[in-house]
C-alpha cells in the first residue's frame, strides 16, 4: 500500500516538473520543424536559419527560398537591380541580409519587408529613392560604405521614411553635404572619407537623439560650418572632425553629454578661451597635428571631467606665453594624461619636455623688479650651482661646461649618505656642499666629474622636499630626437651618481624637488646645468688615476686602431684556418695514392693484368710498375716460381708473346681455360 501511494506521489511530482517546459519545448519544435521544412534554392545551402548564397557568381536573387530563415549570405556575386523577384520581398523571416560586393548601381526594391540588417557595401550605388526605404519599416541599421552615393542622388526626404533606422554608415562615398532628411531615431551617423564642404544649420535640426557624429576626411572650412550647427544634437557624446581645413573649433559646441571630441590633422593656429566653456563632461579630447604655437590662458578651465589630452606635432612656441602651461600641467592631478607638450621652437630648446622647462630657458623681457643677491659660493667650486627660492633665477652665462671641483673643507653640518651605485674610489673627485643659509630657502647642485661616463650629482635644500626628480640629457646642436632619462629619490638623499653617459659630452641635468604628492612645487625650484664627461681613456696614464669599469666599458669601438686590430685578426684567423684545411687534404691524397693494389669490379676488363695461383684463386689489379700477389680467400698460397703473364694488352701494350714462360708457370687464356702458350694469342 505504501509503495502504491509512493509511485503516485511521484507521479505526480514528474509532471508538475514537466508542465511549465511544455510550451518551451513545443516552440523550439515548430521552429526546427519550420526551418528544416523549408525549401532551400539549389545554388545555396541551408544550414538551419542561415542561407549560403554568397561566392556564387549569382545574377539575381535565386528563387525558392522559404520561410523560417533569418540570416541570407548573397555577398560576393555578380547580382543586379534587376535580380530581386517580388517574392523575395513577401519572405517575412529574414532579417539579416548581406549584399556588399555585387553589382548594384541604385538602392533594391523588392527586399525582403521585415529584415533590420542591410549591408550594401562595396557596390556601385549611385542614387537612393523615397519609394526603395519605404518598403523597409524594421530597417535598424543600414550599410552604405564605398559607393558612388552623392548629394543630387539622395532623394530629400529619402532615409526619412526608413522610421526604425538607428544607424547609417555613409563612409567613401561623393556626398558634398550632409543629406536632408535623416531619421529622428538616427543614433549613429558616419559621414566620414566624403567630399562635404558645407553643412546647413538645418542639416541636423531634427536628430535630437544622435549619440555619435562622424565627419573625418573631408572639405569642412570653418565658413563651410554654419554656426550652432551641432547645437540641438543634445544627446551627442561623440564629435569627430578630424582631417579637415578647419583653422578654430566650431562654436556652440553641445556640451550636455560630450564625452569625446576630436580635432587632428586640420590647420588649427588658435582656440579661442570659450571654444569648450560648457564641455564639463568631456572627457577625451585631441588637438594634434594642427599648427597651434600658444594657448590662451583659461582655455582648459572649464574641462572639469577631462582625462586624456592629446596636443602631439603641434608648433609650440615656448616663449614667455608658454609660462601658465608650465604651471597648468604642475597642478595637475595624476588622473589627467596631457600627451604631446614638447617644445618645436625656439632651436636650443627643441624636443625638450614644456612641463619641465624653467624659467632660465625660457627668454622673457627683463623685468624692473630687483633680484635677490645671489650666494657667495667658495671660489674653489665651479660645478657648484644653486637657485634661492622662490624667484632668484640663473642667468644664461650660468649654463657652461663644468669641470670637476678641488675638495672643498667639509662642512660640519651633517647629512644623509649620498645615494650611489658604488663606494668612493681612490682618486674620485668628491666634495662636500657649504651650508645653506638658514634663513632663506635655497636649493643647491654640485656636479663630480668621475670619469668619461659617469657624473655624480649632489645637492642641499634648506626646506623641507618629500622627493627628488633628476632629470638629463644630452646636448646637442639639436635635442630632437634625444632621450629626456630621469630618475626619482627620495627626500632624504643628497645625491646620486648618472652612468652609462657617452664620454666628452655635454648634458643637461636638471633637480626638481616634489612634494608630498610627488608633484612639482607650485613655486619655481627647479635648478638646471651641464656638465661634460671626461674623455675617454684606455688605460692608467700618468695623472689621470686608476682606469674605471665605467670607463673600461665606455671606450670607443669606433677607434681606428681597435678597428685596425679586430679586422686584422680576423684575416689571421682566416688565412690559418685555410691553410689547415690545405694541408689536411693533400695529407689525405697522398694516403690514398700510396696503396698499390686493390680489388674493384666495376672497372672494364682491358684495365686489368690478370694472374692467380694454381687454383685461379687470385685475381689482382694492376695499378703501379710493382704489385704483389695476395690471395683473396685466405688460403695458403703453394711455395714455388710463379710468373705473371699479361693476356690482354691495354691501349696497345706488351703482348703476350713479349714474356718467356717458365718451367713454373700457368698461362691462362680469355675462356680461363688452363691451356699452352701456343693456343693463346694477345
Amino acid at each position: 500500500m505504501e509503495l502504491h501511494q509512493s509511485g503516485r506521489v511521484w507521479n505526480k511530482d514528474w509532471v508538475s516538473f514537466l508542465r511549465p517546459w511544455i510550451p518551451i519545448l513545443l516552440g523550439l519544435h515548430m521552429q526546427f520543424s519550420r526551418a528544416s521544412g523549408s525549401s532551400c534554392p539549389e545554388e545555396c545551402r541551408c544550414d538551419r536559419t542561415f542561407v549560403y548564397c554568397n561566392e556564387r557568381s549569382l545574377t539575381s536573387v535565386p528563387l525558392g527560398i522559404g520561410e523560417g530563415y533569418k540570416t541570407l549570405y548573397l555577398h560576393n556575386n555578380q547580382i543586379n537591380n534587376a535580380g530581386f523577384p517580388l517574392e523575395f520581398h513577401h519572405i517575412a523571416s529574414v532579417e539579416n541580409v548581406y549584399l556588399y560586393g555585387n553589382q548594384l548601381d541604385e538602392f533594391p526594391i523588392n527586399l525582403p519587408k521585415n529584415v533590420r540588417v542591410l549591408h550594401l557595401q562595396e557596390n556601385n550605388i549611385q542614387t537612393i529613392s523615397r519609394t526603395a526605404l519605404a518598403q523597409l519599416l524594421w530597417l535598424e541599421e543600414l550599410h552604405l560604405d564605398d559607393n558612388s552615393i552623392s548629394t543630387v542622388g539622395v532623394e530629400e526626404g529619402a532615409f526619412r521614411e526608413a522610421i526604425s533606422l538607428k544607424m547609417l554608415f555613409l563612409t567613401k562615398n561623393h556626398l558634398s553635404s550632409v543629406p536632408i532628411g535623416l531619421p529622428e531615431d538616427l543614433k549613429e551617423l558616419r559621414l566620414d572619407e566624403n567630399r562635404i564642404a558645407v553643412i546647413a544649420e538645418e542639416a541636423f535640426r531634427n536628430v535630437t537623439r544622435l549619440e555619435r557624429l562622424l565627419l573625418d576626411g573631408n572639405l569642412l572650412t570653418d565658413e563651410g560650418v554654419a554656426p550652432g550647427t551641432f547645437q540641438d544634437l543634445v544627446m551627442l557624446r561623440e564629435l569627430s572632425l578630424a582631417r579637415n581645413s578647419l583653422t578654430y573649433p566650431p562654436p556652440l559646441l553641445p556640451g550636455d553629454v560630450l564625452v569625446k571630441l576630436n580635432f587632428q590633422d586640420n590647420q588649427m593656429n588658435e582656440i579661442p578661451v570659450t571654444s569648450f566653456e560648457g564641455l564639463r563632461r568631456l572627457e577625451r579630447l585631441d588637438i594634434s597635428n594642427n599648427q597651434l604655437q600658444s594657448l590662451t590662458q583659461g582655455v582648459f578651465d572649464g574641462l572639469v571631467s577631462l582625462r586624456q589630452l592629446t596636443v602631439r606635432n603641434n608648433l609650440w612656441l615656448c616663449d614667455c606665453s608658454i609660462n601658465w602651461v608650465i604651471l597648468w600641467l604642475k597642478s595637475l592631478p595624476t588622473s589627467l594624461n596631457v600627451r604631446g607638450f614638447m617644445c618645436q621652437k625656439p632651436e636650443r630648446v627643441r624636443g625638450m619636455v614644456i612641463r619641465e622647462l624653467n624659467t632660465e630657458l625660457i627668454q622673457c623681457p627683463h623685468s624692473t623688479t630687483t633680484a635677490p643677491p645671489p650666494i657667495n659660493l667658495p671660489p674653489t667650486s665651479p660645478g657648484l650651482t644653486s637657485r634661492s627660492h622662490p624667484s632668484s633665477t640663473n642667468s644664461p652665462s650660468d649654463m657652461h661646461s663644468l669641470s670637476p671641483p678641488s675638495k672643498l673643507p667639509s662642512s660640519p653640518t651633517h647629512h644623509p649618505p649620498l645615494l650611489s651605485s658604488s663606494p668612493p674610489r681612490d682618486g674620485e673627485q668628491r666634495t662636500n656642499l657649504p651650508p645653506l643659509d638658514p634663513e632663506r630657502e635655497n636649493l643647491q647642485i654640485k656636479f663630480t666629474i668621475l670619469n668619461g661616463s659617469a657624473i655624480h650629482v649632489s645637492w642641499v635644500a634648506s626646506f623641507p622636499v618629500t622627493a627628488y626628480k633628476v632629470t638629463w640629457a644630452k646636448m646637442g646642436p639639436s635635442l630632437s630626437g634625444d632621450t629626456v632619462r630621469d630618475r626619482m629619490v627620495g627626500g632624504e638623499h643628497r645625491g646620486i651618481r648618472l652612468a652609462n653617459l657617452e664620454p666628452k659630452s655635454t648634458y643637461r641635468i636638471c633637480v626638481i624637488p616634489l612634494d608630498v604628492f610627488n608633484n612639482y612645487r607650485p613655486k619655481d625650484d627647479t635648478v638646471c646645468s651641464e656638465a661634460v664627461t671626461k674623455p675617454v681613456s684606455y688605460g692608467p696614464d700618468n695623472n689621470k688615476g686608476p682606469l674605471w669599469p665605467e670607463q673600461a666599458t665606455q671606450q670607443d669601438p669606433s677607434s681606428p686602431f681597435l678597428l685596425a686590430g679586430l679586422i686584422g685578426g680576423a684575416v689571421i684567423v682566416v688565412l690559418v684556418l685555410l691553410l689547415s684545411i690545405f694541408c689536411w687534404h693533400m695529407h689525405k691524397k697522398d694516403r690514398s695514392s700510396s696503396t698499390n693494389w686493390k680489388y674493384n669490379k666495376g672497372r672494364r676488363k682491358d684495365d686489368y693484368g690478370e694472374a692467380g695461383t694454381k687454383k685461379d684463386n687470385s685475381i689482382l689489379e694492376m695499378t703501379e710498375t710493382s704489385f704483389q700477389i695476395v690471395s683473396l680467400n685466405n688460403e695458403q698460397l703453394l711455395k714455388g716460381d710463379y710468373r705473371i703473364q699479361p693476356m690482354y694488352t691495354p691501349n696497345g701494350g706488351i703482348g703476350f708473346r713479349d714474356f718467356p714462360v717458365g718451367n713454373n708457370s700457368t698461362v691462362y687464356c680469355k675462356n680461363n681455360v688452363q691451356a699452352d702458350t701456343d693456343f693463346c694469342r694477345a
